[in-house]
């Protein structure tokens, strides 16, 4: 039997993510991420290119490529690859990614999910560096799992969202968050925001979540760490590691074929 490793994270993201350094960010000593990215498409950020980099033949080419390193739990992380085909692709994306040979799976939608879970939010505004289209199907996504999108502002972008500046994504936060909400969720992995969300929390009152936040707060706690990252009020909650509309299965941890 080999042994899977518990300090291990294997990270699936799209073939255009450029912030490896951020992922890091939320990471504490000890824990290590290892990274693989989706084969190259000629498609800009769209409905489109979320199926695309989502689909399950690229998903478990990705988790095979990652076995080698045994992970103690892979993270698919792209917002809008894991949302494109609602609560019932979310679920089957992590089942594929289990049945490929990782011993758990969690997404960044469903961590995101999680973590309004977690704080106790029903009602949020959604801001995204997509356009609309992939914005709304965002909006669905959450309100199926019974969280109601307040309101939502976009960029319209259709690539390079790593080179957003931080500015431009704490300014459209400002501008799209509503009173109604009990948090603010930041779509996309691709966008840069670890050094946003304590002060943007603070300065509005609610918890403002970020997609690579949420989503190295659920692996992490799957390996039973905790994520960093001062004056984020979600990495002192625990998830529900029970709640099986977050995480496929719960590891055991004690060895692989």
């Amino acid at each position: 039997m080999r042994e899977i490793r518990e300090d291990g994270i294997g990270v699936i993201v799209p073939y255009d993510f450029a912030l490896d350094r951020e992922l890091w960010r939320w990471c504490p000593l000890g824990a290590t991420l290892h990274l693989t990215r989706t084969p190259h498409l000629p498609l800009p950020v769209s409905m489109a290119q979320a199926r695309a980099v989502g689909a399950p033949g690229a998903v478990v080419q990705a988790t095979h490529d990652l076995s080698a390193v045994l992970p103690g739990v892979v993270a698919y992380a792209c917002t809008s690859g894991s949302f494109v085909a609602g609560a019932p692709g979310e679920r089957a994306l992590r089942e594929t990614v289990v049945e490929a040979g990782a011993p758990a799976a969690v997404t960044t939608s469903g961590a995101a999910v999680g973590a309004l879970r977690a704080l106790g939010v029903d009602r949020v505004s959604v801001v995204t560096p997509y356009d609309e289209d992939v914005t709304v199907s965002l909006g669905r996504f959450l309100t199926a799992a019974g969280i109601e999108v307040v309101s939502t502002g976009h960029l319209g972008l259709s690539g390079e969202i790593w080179t957003v500046p931080e500015e431009v994504t704490a300014d459209l936060v400002r501008r799209t968050v509503s009173p109604d909400a009990g948090a603010v969720f930041v779509s996309c992995t691709n966008l840069r925001t670890y050094d946003l969300l304590a002060d943007l929390g603070a300065a509005l009152g609610i918890p403002v979540l970020s997609a690579n936040q949420v989503t190295l707060w659920l692996a992490l706690a799957v390996l039973g760490r905790q994520a960093v990252g001062p004056g984020q009020p979600l990495l002192d909650r625990r998830p529900d590691l029970g709640d099986h509309d977050v995480l496929s299965t719960t590891p055991t941890l004690q060895g692989a074929p």
